[in-house]
């Protein structure tokens, strides 16, 4: 699984890099929370940058794999993948700053959503097309990200947002040509890494100890819907169908 960790001076650098659309099955979203969680439990690391290669930053859940299991084997472990990447970028140590591009759909939204800063390049896009995929998840993050009556329209219609609608709404921090979006998440990170790592990582615990939402436990009641939806068959039936929005059909993937 291609997520790698490099540590440049205090800031760790997580690349997802998952050719075509960064679609990650079960096994890349574990692999990712346990990178994101070494980064917070490192003594060496005062800020996180969490950013991907290739064509957007994540297409979400990998749908071939939950397709090709007849039970619901795959499903589980997708949830259960996706909850473990969101709570690790929720409760890391140290801050996370999720540098987005491209597409940022489904699991990608639960990712950033969960980030405690975000800058974004100018053709980046952020969606949850789950109803398509007779899947419901993540409105918990995009709540963060835009106001709620604009989080349920993008959810019923499936509609995406632009970096420069969430940068007015506050929750994109910046929004760069696409040839800067790795040296801004830097240069923020490195301004973080420069403080004090006891003031940063107690600043972290405190702002989501007043946190207004329970991220982890709401999430997990977004997931039981999606359960319901497959034992229903109606997941089953969409997704025999399916066909990215944007992205090109033959690639089979799809948000978490």
């Amino acid at each position: 699984m291609a997520i790698t960790s490099t540590l440049a001076g205090s800031v760790m650098e997580i690349v997802v890099d998952h050719p075509p659309v960064n679609a990650l099955p079960a096994a890349g979203w574990f692999e990712l929370a346990d990178a994101v969680r070494a980064a917070g439990a490192s003594p060496q690391v005062r800020a996180a940058v969490l950013r991907a290669e290739g064509r957007g930053f994540s297409a979400g859940v990998d749908i071939k794999e939950i397709r090709a299991d007849t039970g619901f084997t795959a499903l589980i472990a997708a949830n259960r993948g996706c909850f473990a990447a969101f709570a690790a970028v929720y409760e890391c140590a140290v801050p996370v700053i999720a540098a987005v591009h491209g597409f940022c759909l489904g699991g990608g939204i639960g990712l950033a959503g969960n980030a405690d800063i975000i800058v974004a390049s100018e053709d980046a896009t952020f969606g949850l097309p789950e109803v398509d995929r007779g899947a419901l998840g993540a409105a918990t993050h995009l709540s963060r990200l835009v106001p709620q009556h604009k989080a349920r329209a993008m959810m019923y219609t499936s509609a995406t947002a632009t970096a420069a609608e969430l940068h007015a709404f506050g929750s994109v921090l910046q929004v760069v040509p696409r040839e800067q979006l790795r040296a801004a998440a830097f240069e923020i990170a490195e301004q973080i890494a420069a403080k004090d790592p006891a003031v940063i990582k107690m600043a972290k615990e405190a702002f989501n100890g007043i946190d207004p939402r329970d991220v982890k436990r709401s999430y997990r009641y977004e997931q039981g819907y999606t359960f319901e939806l497959n034992l229903s068959g109606v997941s089953g039936r969409l997704r025999e169908s399916f066909g990215h929005v944007g992205l090109d059909k033959k690639e089979g993937e799809s948000g978490g």
